[in-house]
Protein backbone atom coordinates (compact mmCIF):
# COMPACT_ATOMS: atom_id res chain seq x y z
CA UNK A 1 0.00 0.00 0.00
CA UNK A 2 2.38 2.06 1.03
CA UNK A 3 6.29 2.16 0.19
CA UNK A 4 9.60 3.99 0.94
CA UNK A 5 12.63 2.78 -0.87
CA UNK A 6 15.81 4.64 0.25
CA UNK A 7 14.05 7.70 1.04
CA UNK A 8 16.53 10.08 2.14
CA UNK A 9 15.17 14.11 3.27
CA UNK A 10 17.96 16.78 3.71
CA UNK A 11 17.07 20.55 4.31
CA UNK A 12 19.74 23.15 4.68
CA UNK A 13 20.14 25.66 7.57
CA UNK A 14 21.85 28.42 7.77
CA UNK A 15 24.54 26.65 5.68
CA UNK A 16 24.38 23.50 7.48
CA UNK A 17 23.08 20.54 5.68
CA UNK A 18 20.49 18.46 8.20
CA UNK A 19 19.22 14.72 7.25
CA UNK A 20 15.49 14.49 8.20
CA UNK A 21 15.30 11.17 7.12
CA UNK A 22 18.15 8.65 6.08
CA UNK A 23 17.86 5.69 3.11
CA UNK A 24 14.45 4.92 4.97
CA UNK A 25 12.85 1.68 3.52
CA UNK A 26 9.20 0.95 4.59
CA UNK A 27 6.17 -1.23 3.57
CA UNK A 28 3.24 -0.52 5.15
CA UNK A 29 0.73 -3.02 4.15
CA UNK A 30 -3.14 -2.26 3.20
CA UNK A 31 -5.36 -2.05 5.97
CA UNK A 32 -2.37 -2.10 7.97
CA UNK A 33 -2.43 -0.53 11.79
CA UNK A 34 1.44 0.58 11.50
CA UNK A 35 3.43 2.76 13.95
CA UNK A 36 6.49 4.93 13.50
CA UNK A 37 7.90 5.81 17.11
CA UNK A 38 10.56 8.30 18.03
CA UNK A 39 12.14 11.10 19.67
CA UNK A 40 10.95 14.42 19.28
CA UNK A 41 13.54 15.11 15.74
CA UNK A 42 13.66 12.04 14.59
CA UNK A 43 11.90 12.35 11.59
CA UNK A 44 8.31 11.28 12.52
CA UNK A 45 6.39 14.10 10.74
CA UNK A 46 8.60 14.49 7.87
CA UNK A 47 7.68 10.55 7.26
CA UNK A 48 4.18 11.30 7.04
CA UNK A 49 4.39 14.21 4.82
CA UNK A 50 5.90 12.16 2.00
CA UNK A 51 2.71 10.61 2.53
CA UNK A 52 0.59 13.08 1.82
CA UNK A 53 2.83 14.62 -0.90
CA UNK A 54 3.68 18.35 1.51
CA UNK A 55 7.51 17.00 1.62
CA UNK A 56 9.08 15.49 -1.42
CA UNK A 57 12.46 13.03 -0.84
CA UNK A 58 16.06 14.33 -1.92
CA UNK A 59 16.48 10.74 -3.20
CA UNK A 60 14.56 7.54 -2.63
CA UNK A 61 10.89 6.85 -3.79
CA UNK A 62 7.49 7.12 -2.22
CA UNK A 63 5.10 4.68 -3.67
CA UNK A 64 1.50 4.72 -2.47
CA UNK A 65 -1.41 1.75 -4.09
CA UNK A 66 2.07 1.35 -6.66
CA UNK A 67 2.40 5.17 -8.00
CA UNK A 68 5.75 6.73 -7.55
CA UNK A 69 4.29 10.13 -6.01
CA UNK A 70 7.27 11.93 -7.08
CA UNK A 71 5.95 11.79 -10.89
CA UNK A 72 2.40 13.25 -9.75
CA UNK A 73 1.30 16.51 -11.42
CA UNK A 74 0.18 19.67 -8.83
CA UNK A 75 -3.30 18.32 -9.73
CA UNK A 76 -2.72 14.90 -9.08
CA UNK A 77 -1.06 15.28 -6.19
CA UNK A 78 -4.62 17.17 -4.91
CA UNK A 79 -6.61 14.65 -5.68
CA UNK A 80 -4.22 11.99 -3.92
CA UNK A 81 -4.67 14.32 -0.90
CA UNK A 82 -8.50 13.32 -0.95
CA UNK A 83 -7.74 10.06 -0.13
CA UNK A 84 -5.70 10.69 2.63
CA UNK A 85 -7.18 12.15 6.40
CA UNK A 86 -4.80 13.70 8.94
CA UNK A 87 -5.48 13.72 12.54
CA UNK A 88 -3.08 16.20 14.23
CA UNK A 89 -1.81 16.17 17.83
CA UNK A 90 -3.57 19.96 18.77
CA UNK A 91 -6.62 19.00 16.90
CA UNK A 92 -6.20 22.37 14.36
CA UNK A 93 -10.06 23.25 14.49
CA UNK A 94 -11.99 26.59 13.86
CA UNK A 95 -12.67 28.22 16.84
CA UNK A 96 -15.65 30.24 15.32
CA UNK A 97 -17.01 27.10 13.56
CA UNK A 98 -19.39 24.92 14.68
CA UNK A 99 -18.69 21.41 15.31
CA UNK A 100 -20.74 20.47 12.75
CA UNK A 101 -19.16 22.94 10.75
CA UNK A 102 -15.30 21.84 11.39
CA UNK A 103 -16.49 18.48 10.50
CA UNK A 104 -18.45 19.51 6.94
CA UNK A 105 -14.76 21.85 5.97
CA UNK A 106 -13.61 19.13 3.69
CA UNK A 107 -16.60 18.51 1.88
CA UNK A 108 -17.19 22.11 1.71
CA UNK A 109 -13.55 22.53 -0.06
CA UNK A 110 -14.44 20.12 -2.35
CA UNK A 111 -17.40 21.54 -3.63
CA UNK A 112 -19.38 17.98 -2.15
CA UNK A 113 -21.28 18.82 0.89
CA UNK A 114 -23.90 16.77 2.18
CA UNK A 115 -25.53 17.36 5.59
CA UNK A 116 -26.60 13.40 5.53
CA UNK A 117 -22.93 12.72 5.58
CA UNK A 118 -21.57 15.05 8.70
CA UNK A 119 -24.60 13.74 10.06
CA UNK A 120 -23.97 10.28 9.75
CA UNK A 121 -19.53 10.83 10.76
CA UNK A 122 -21.00 12.83 13.99
CA UNK A 123 -23.02 9.67 14.81
CA UNK A 124 -20.00 7.54 14.59
CA UNK A 125 -17.92 9.32 16.34
CA UNK A 126 -20.22 9.56 19.36
CA UNK A 127 -20.70 13.50 18.81
CA UNK A 128 -24.51 14.17 17.54
CA UNK A 129 -25.41 15.70 20.52
CA UNK A 130 -22.35 18.10 20.18
CA UNK A 131 -23.30 19.06 16.60
CA UNK A 132 -23.97 23.12 17.27
CA UNK A 133 -21.32 23.38 20.22
CA UNK A 134 -18.18 25.69 19.39
CA UNK A 135 -14.76 23.61 20.06
CA UNK A 136 -14.04 25.53 23.31
CA UNK A 137 -17.05 24.22 24.81
CA UNK A 138 -15.84 20.78 24.55
CA UNK A 139 -13.15 18.48 26.35
CA UNK A 140 -9.70 17.41 24.58
CA UNK A 141 -11.45 13.97 23.84
CA UNK A 142 -14.28 15.62 22.44
CA UNK A 143 -12.08 17.96 20.33
CA UNK A 144 -10.06 14.79 19.01
CA UNK A 145 -12.77 12.95 18.07
CA UNK A 146 -14.35 16.06 15.74
CA UNK A 147 -10.57 15.99 14.01
CA UNK A 148 -10.76 11.95 13.77
CA UNK A 149 -14.45 12.65 12.47
CA UNK A 150 -13.39 16.16 9.74
CA UNK A 151 -10.80 13.28 8.64
CA UNK A 152 -13.42 10.37 7.87
CA UNK A 153 -15.84 12.80 5.96
CA UNK A 154 -14.14 12.53 2.84
CA UNK A 155 -13.42 8.06 3.69
CA UNK A 156 -10.30 8.57 3.15
CA UNK A 157 -8.16 4.93 2.30
CA UNK A 158 -5.04 6.03 4.39
CA UNK A 159 -5.31 8.05 7.95
CA UNK A 160 -2.07 9.88 8.88
CA UNK A 161 -2.12 10.13 13.10
CA UNK A 162 0.55 12.68 14.06
CA UNK A 163 0.92 11.87 17.88
CA UNK A 164 -3.44 11.52 18.17
CA UNK A 165 -3.06 11.01 22.35
CA UNK A 166 0.02 12.88 22.93
CA UNK A 167 -2.55 16.23 24.30
CA UNK A 168 -5.22 13.73 26.28
CA UNK A 169 -5.25 12.36 29.76
CA UNK A 170 -5.55 8.55 30.40
CA UNK A 171 -9.31 7.87 29.72
CA UNK A 172 -9.77 10.36 26.66
CA UNK A 173 -6.75 8.67 25.50
CA UNK A 174 -7.61 5.15 25.52
CA UNK A 175 -11.34 6.39 23.81
CA UNK A 176 -9.07 7.72 21.19
CA UNK A 177 -7.25 4.30 20.79
CA UNK A 178 -10.69 2.65 20.43
CA UNK A 179 -11.77 4.90 18.36
CA UNK A 180 -9.06 4.17 15.95
CA UNK A 181 -9.71 0.99 16.19
CA UNK A 182 -13.14 0.70 14.93
CA UNK A 183 -12.22 2.88 12.23
CA UNK A 184 -9.78 0.11 11.36
CA UNK A 185 -12.28 -2.65 12.04
CA UNK A 186 -15.03 -1.07 10.07
CA UNK A 187 -13.51 0.80 7.43
CA UNK A 188 -10.85 -1.44 6.61
CA UNK A 189 -8.51 1.99 6.77
CA UNK A 190 -5.02 1.93 6.24
CA UNK A 191 -3.32 3.59 9.43
CA UNK A 192 -0.25 5.08 10.07
CA UNK A 193 0.36 6.58 13.53
CA UNK A 194 3.03 8.65 14.94
CA UNK A 195 4.31 8.51 18.50
CA UNK A 196 6.63 8.45 21.10
CA UNK A 197 4.32 6.51 23.18
CA UNK A 198 4.99 3.45 24.01
CA UNK A 199 1.76 2.52 24.85
CA UNK A 200 -0.36 3.59 22.45
CA UNK A 201 1.98 1.89 19.87
CA UNK A 202 1.57 -1.51 21.86
CA UNK A 203 -1.95 -1.56 22.04
CA UNK A 204 -3.38 -0.26 18.81
CA UNK A 205 -0.30 -1.03 15.92
CA UNK A 206 0.19 -4.35 14.50
CA UNK A 207 3.91 -3.65 12.95
CA UNK A 208 5.93 -0.42 14.49
CA UNK A 209 9.29 0.93 13.28
CA UNK A 210 11.81 2.43 15.33
CA UNK A 211 13.02 6.16 14.42
CA UNK A 212 16.35 7.22 15.38
CA UNK A 213 17.88 10.34 14.57
CA UNK A 214 16.50 9.90 10.63
CA UNK A 215 16.88 5.95 10.09
CA UNK A 216 15.09 3.00 10.94
CA UNK A 217 17.06 1.11 13.41
CA UNK A 218 13.92 -1.89 13.49
CA UNK A 219 10.45 -2.96 12.45
CA UNK A 220 8.71 -5.92 13.83
CA UNK A 221 5.81 -7.07 14.07
CA UNK A 222 4.18 -6.45 17.47
CA UNK A 223 2.03 -9.98 19.30
CA UNK A 224 -0.52 -8.55 21.14
CA UNK A 225 -0.32 -12.01 23.59
CA UNK A 226 3.00 -11.14 24.67
CA UNK A 227 3.59 -7.11 24.18
CA UNK A 228 6.12 -7.01 26.75
CA UNK A 229 8.42 -10.21 25.58
CA UNK A 230 8.32 -8.42 21.80
CA UNK A 231 9.32 -5.64 23.28
CA UNK A 232 11.97 -6.38 25.56
CA UNK A 233 14.70 -6.42 23.18
CA UNK A 234 14.96 -3.03 22.77
CA UNK A 235 12.78 -1.52 25.18
CA UNK A 236 15.36 -0.08 27.56
CA UNK A 237 16.81 1.63 24.00
CA UNK A 238 13.65 2.95 23.03
CA UNK A 239 13.02 4.47 26.72
CA UNK A 240 16.98 5.92 26.84
CA UNK A 241 16.03 8.10 23.42
CA UNK A 242 13.00 8.97 24.79
CA UNK A 243 14.45 10.53 27.85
Amino acid sequence: MITFEQVTKSYTHHGTIITALDKVDLQIQEHELFGVIGESGSGKSTLLRMINTLEQPSQGVVKVAGTDLLQLSEAEKRRSRKQIGMIFQQFNLLHNQTVSENVGLPLRLNKTYEQQQVQEVLKFVRLSDKAEHYPSQLSGGEKQRVGIARALITQPKILLCDEPTSALDGQNAYDIMELLRKINQTFGTTMVIVSHELSLIKQLCDRTAILEKGKVVETMTISKDNQQQQFGSYYERVRESLG
